[in-house]
């Protein structure tokens, strides 16, 4: 797949949604972040947090989850860092600038990696998800929410047709469910263990990956 949006794009996209960020999707994404956020809390230790925006989620982990946040978007992660301070969130080891698709981490450092809404929001998807797993313990999980495409009909149509704008605000809207299937067939070192559709209207899905 082509890189059809691009790193520079997207910062910028989402510099301009800081101010707002949380007024405009706190309650839309609130079920998938709250799903997310148990399944990482069952897992406990060590959870990396990839696109953690404005911090909207910190304070829903568990303080016994050991968290590292990093985002793309050095306004985003101001207002991140505004909310650990306020909130003295003394679970939270680190909050840094950083590409998803380079992290700045060791090996097998994470027991689990979030990405809530990521994945249609970066330039190379499969190379970002790589990435996620490199970073993952053996046997610890990859835990997504992310919205979805349609395979035919009406909202397939809409996303093709709303994709150009989309772009511009920082987000592909017609990822189909193949290129998570075929992106896992081809690293081969993880194993589907769950998908759930996430409110509003199943457009969203919760989906985990176990590394082997």
């Amino acid at each position: 797949m082509g890189n059809d949006i691009d790193r520079a794009g997207v910062a910028k996209a989402y510099a301009r949604w800081a101010p707002i960020y949380d007024l405009v999707f706190g309650k839309v994404f609130d079920s998938g972040r709250q799903s997310t956020i148990a399944v990482a809390d069952a897992i406990g230790g060590r959870v990396l947090d990839v696109g953690v925006g404005t911090g909207l989620s910190l304070s829903d982990y568990s303080p016994t989850t050991r968290l590292c946040g990093v985002d793309i978007s050095e306004p985003m992660l101001r207002k991140a860092q505004e909310r650990v301070r306020a909130l003295k969130l003394s679970n939270v080891d680190v909050l840094g600038v950083m590409d998803a698709k380079n992290l700045a981490f060791p090996d097998g450092f994470f027991d689990a990696v979030v990405a809530q809404y990521v994945i249609t929001a970066v330039p190379d998807p499969e190379a970002t998800l790589d990435d996620f797993v490199r970073v993952l313990k053996p046997g610890g999980e990859l835990i997504l929410v992310n919205h979805i495409g349609a395979e035919s009909g009406p909202r397939k149509l809409f996303e093709l047709a709303f994709a150009p704008l989309a772009r511009r605000l920082g987000w592909r809207p017609e990822f189909p469910w193949a290129r998570l299937v075929n992106w896992a067939a081809r690293h081969g070192g993880v194993t589907l263990e769950e998908r759930r559709p996430m409110p509003p209207m199943g457009h969203f899905s919760l989906i985990r990956y176990r590394k082997a």
